[in-house]
């Protein structure tokens, strides 16, 4: 967890909702994609949001999820629509 816990926006309880899944390292949730490991944690966890989505992906990009480009912010969030339609 310690792992994962030091990228940005990864706090305690998002890497042991990560862990749940399998993504126990970050280059597995670099691997994966935000979008892939959402949709793994939306199916086991009915808090999952937006904002989880963000900070995936902001980890991923090294970034506080507030910094994400507004194409991406818009990208995932008809990403997120549909996952949870």
């Amino acid at each position: 967890m310690k792992d994962l816990t030091a990228l940005p926006n990864i706090g305690k309880v998002l890497a042991q909702k990560l862990i749940q899944v399998g993504v126990t390292t970050p280059a597995q949730l670099q691997s994966a994609g935000s979008k892939q490991v959402f949709k793994q944690i939306s199916e086991v966890d009915e808090t999952a949001c937006i904002q989880m989505l963000y900070s995936l992906q902001g980890a991923i990009e090294s970034c506080k999820y507030t910094e994400l480009s507004t194409e991406t912010k818009r990208d995932l969030k008809g990403y997120f629509d549909t996952v949870m339609a």
